[in-house]
Formats: structure tokens, C-alpha cells, sequence
């Protein structure tokens, strides 16, 4: 097949965001990134304010939020979709505009040690900085926030409405926040007065001075490393490696709690000798008791021809996790018997937490420790 008929079959648009790129003997996708030339709207809008963290040159603006350091003339929109340059100004356009509103069980963002059985106020907003072939939020993701049919809510409206609704947490997830850092940074703070937690679901692109001005108003994060490649990195998901560990260490020295997970994408992420450097990097660098979450690829957005993660291969990435030293691992979107799915004590094997699905069955942790052997269990209880 040659490049241009396997474009077409794989609903890829041709010079467009994705372009074909030979690997061995035949093509795969991949996800290409580059800003919006003259896309940004004459004037800033009621849902639109200043961004924090870049610099201004002249008529022109460099964005620092992430490591696409997007360069904007006046007119311009980011590769996130969300920032334009109006007037020399960086300004971000998904401000109190979410497009997904919803209460969510805590477990489904995945996280699993961080109050179970919670619920979390989860809003989301148009726009990434990344281009992931596999993306299963594309349809807020891949659109700018204005193109979005959205909800009125400004940060004092998200907490009324997590305090009326009994959420203990306030989840920035379903897209990638980092497109909308001001809107969750001003809304996490507002939250923090209130004394609700912030939830932090998150692919890990983003600058070490966007993070550590994030981390006093965030209390938990679920990173998404999605390989331990850079190569595979620049093809899937059109980002790089070295960032989302920077923000993994920077999230464990400032002992936020976190949760990891890694989609297995059949051809891409699903290598076991790859699964294992990155368990041994994990166990290494941040240590074995953050949970770890394999998740199982559904063909979607640009991979709609790759079929779904094999059931042996998830069971082969817990094992493989296990065995480098990763105490809690766990296998989503898939339904389990015993294996991923229940939190057991690292030291002497009990189940402390039963899970049926998102729904909590039993918890036997007690003062953060297993009642059968008084070893602690980390997380957040």
C-alpha cells in the first residue's frame, strides 16, 4: 500500500495534523503539530483572559506553558488550540467555558488510593497541546474550545456546584488541562479556600515553571506516560519523553500523590522490554508505590484499524510491573476477575479493597494500614 492509500484508509487527512511515516516495510501514522496562522478572534470575549506563563516580543508572544514554546504572531492560535496572540497579548480562550460536565467516581479517573469511593466534580474544556493518534476524548481534545457547545461556569460556579453536588474533589480531566492552565489554576484555588481537593488528570506536557506555580493548589494527579519512547512519543502522540518524567519527579519531590498510567496501543506502547525499563525507571526514580495502571487500547480517532490491546498482553505488562517491583498495578478498561482490579497489602498479599468496577465492595484499610499485618499502604485514605 503506498502512502497515499494509507492515509485515505486511515481517515488521516492528507498535509493535514497527520502524515504517514515508514516504518520497516510499511507506514504507520504519524501525529504532526504546528500553530493556527491567522485563526485567533479580533478581540478578547467573555470567556476569554490573559494566559499566565509567557513572554512577550514585540507584536509577537512565546507561550511557556508546555514544551511546544509555540511562537505567535498577532492572529495566531497554539498547537493547544486554546491560546491565541491578540494585540501582542496571550490570551486563553477556554476560560469558565467547559464542554464536559460531569460527577464522576473517583476511581474512574483512575485513581484508586486517593479517598475511595469519593466523587469528583470533573470538567473539561477544548483543546491539547499533544496530537494523539489514539485519543479516545478527540471530539474535545482536537477542538478548539469555542467550537464546542459549552456551559457557563466560572471558577466560583465550579466549586458552588462540587459543594452542592457532595464532591470532595474537583477533576480537570477528559482533555488535557494544561490547554486551559488559567481556568484550572483559578479554579483550584477558589476550591482550596473551600477546602475541596483538585484532581490533576493529566498527560504530563508541561514546563517546569507552569508546574511548580500549579503544584500548591493541586492534591492528587493521574499522569498519563504513554510509552517509554521518545521515538514512539514523536510518532503517537507528537510530544516528547523528557517532560512527562521531569513532571513525574517534580510531582514526587513535592510529594503530591499520583497515579500512572500507560494506554497499551497494539504496534506502538505495547513492547515488553519497553514495559519493563519503565517499571524499572518508576521503581528507581519515584519509587514502587504509586499505582501503576495499564490500560486497554479500543480502536478509535486515527487507529480505528488497529484492533484492541490482546487480553495476554495486559496480563503480561501486570506481571512484568509485579515483577520489577511495582507494589499496586492495576488493568483498566477491560473487565477482570481478581487480577487489576482489587488493591491488595504489599507485604502480606490480603485483599485490603474490593472493587466491582467503579463501585467499592469493601475497604479494609484502617489509620492507612493493612488490618492484617499493620504494614502501611500509601495513597491518600
Amino acid at each position: 500500500m503506498n502512502r497515499r492509500d494509507f492515509l485515505i484508509k486511515s481517515g488521516a487527512v492528507l498535509g493535514g495534523l497527520y502524515t504517514a511515516r515508514l516504518l520497516g516495510n510499511k507506514y504507520q501514522l504519524q501525529a504532526q503539530s504546528s500553530v493556527f496562522k491567522n485563526d485567533a478572534p479580533a478581540a478578547p470575549g467573555k470567556h476569554t483572559r490573559e494566559a499566565y506563563h509567557y513572554t512577550a516580543m514585540g507584536r509577537n508572544v512565546r507561550c511557556s506553558t508546555c514544551p511546544n514554546h509555540c511562537l505567535l504572531e498577532p492572529g495566531d492560535r497554539g498547537i493547544c488550540r486554546a491560546k491565541v496572540n491578540i494585540n501582542g497579548k496571550l490570551y486563553n480562550t477556554a476560560y469558565g467555558n467547559p464542554a464536559a460536565v460531569n460527577i464522576d467516581p473517583i476511581e474512574k479517573k483512575p485513581l484508586y488510593h486517593f479517598y475511595p469511593g469519593s466523587r469528583a466534580f470533573s470538567i473539561a474544556c477544548g483543546g491539547c497541546p499533544l496530537r494523539c493518534l489514539n485519543c479516545q476524548n478527540w471530539s474535545l481534545s482536537q477542538s478548539k474550545p469555542e467550537e464546542l457547545r459549552t456551559y457557563n461556569m466560572f471558577p466560583q460556579t465550579v466549586v458552588k456546584e462540587a459543594l452542592i453536588n457532595d464532591c470532595q474533589s474537583i477533576a480537570y480531566t477528559y482533555s488535557e488541562p494544561i490547554a486551559w492552565y488559567r481556568y484550572m489554576y483559578d479554579t483550584a484555588k477558589a476550591a482550596r479556600q473551600k477546602k475541596i481537593h483538585n484532581i490533576w488528570i493529566t498527560s504530563g506536557y508541561i514546563e517546569e515553571k507552569a508546574l511548580e506555580h500549579l503544584c500548591p493548589v493541586i492534591d492528587a494527579a493521574n499522569v498519563d506516560l504513554k510509552s517509554f519512547s521518545d521515538s514512539i512519543y514523536q510518532t503517537l502522540n507528537a510530544g516528547k519523553l523528557d517532560p512527562v518524567l521531569r513532571t513525574l519527579r517534580i510531582l514526587h519531590q513535592r510529594q503530591i500523590w499520583m497515579e500512572i498510567t500507560c494506554l497499551l496501543v497494539p504496534g506502538y506502547s505495547d513492547d515488553m522490554q519497553m514495559i519493563k525499563d519503565m517499571c524499572a525507571w518508576i521503581v528507581d526514580t519515584i519509587g514502587p508505590d504509586y499505582p501503576l495502571h495499564f490500560s486497554r487500547f479500543h480502536s478509535d480517532h486515527k487507529l480505528r484499524h488497529v484492533p484492541p490491546t490482546p487480553r495476554h498482553t495486559m496480563y503480561e505488562a501486570h506481571d512484568i510491573a509485579r515483577e520489577e517491583g511495582i507494589h499496586h498495578v492495576y488493568l483498566g478498561n477491560m473487565i477482570t476477575a481478581n487480577t487489576g482490579l482489587h488493591t491488595y497489602c504489599p507485604h502480606c498479599g490480603k485483599i485490603l479493597i474490593k472493587r466491582r468496577g467503579y463501585i467499592i465492595e469493601k475497604n479494609n484499610i484502617k489509620d492507612s494500614c493493612c488490618p492484617f499485618c499493620k504494614t502501611v499502604v500509601s495513597g491518600r485514605w
